[in-house]
């Protein structure tokens, strides 16, 4: 593995004011004075890069009247895994929102499904105005268990979110191979 440098500030040349040298680094950089500034801080101008670009950085530097040294910087494996660390933090996060959005799918259909029955109740009620017959007043009719129905639109629903993943998920591995539908 190469070893990487980083170009840091070091001083500025005799007779070179800071604020030229900003606004001149910033004009040739195409970047704003505040990020250009940020090197007079020692704060890092540059990405870590190879000595030899690291050595282009600086000589750059020099052409609008800075010092520069270069710095070497470790390359830890700690830092790799932290890449690694966050990416799995992104897919969990990801998962996580997909499994709260279907759980959310699922209450509002058991919630529909709990209303359609209560509406066609309500319309069968108001047709019949017999509320001071006994049957109302029934303890078995409390008692009796809440029917268990299948639900085929939750679980239609659920297996349309799994085609589509499993049809995006083959376009993503083999782009080619609908490649004749563009033509």
């Amino acid at each position: 593995m190469a070893e990487k440098f980083r170009v840091m500030f070091a001083g500025l040349e005799s007779g070179i004011d800071q604020t030229q040298a900003t606004e001149q680094l910033a004009a040739k950089l195409k970047t704003s004075t505040d990020k250009v500034a940020g090197l007079f801080e020692h704060k890092p101008l540059f990405a870590p890069s190879d000595q030899e670009k690291a050595l282009k950085q600086a000589k750059l530097l020099a052409s609008v009247g800075i010092k520069a040294k270069l710095q070497p910087v470790s390359q830890q494996p700690a830092s790799i895994g932290l890449d690694a660390k966050q990416r799995d933090e992104r897919i969990f996060d990801a998962l996580d929102y997909i499994t709260s959005s279907l759980i959310r799918l699922e209450e509002k259909l058991d919630d529909l499904e709990q209303r359609l029955p209560e509406l066609e109740n309500s319309s069968e009620l108001s047709s019949t105005d017999n509320w001071q017959e006994e049957d109302l007043l029934d303890e078995e009719a409390y008692c009796e268990p809440v029917k268990k129905r299948p639900n085929t639109l939750l679980y239609s629903l659920i297996a349309m979110v799994v085609v589509l993943l499993i049809a995006l998920g083959i376009v993503e591995l083999f782009p080619d191979l609908f490649s004749f539908l563009e033509s």
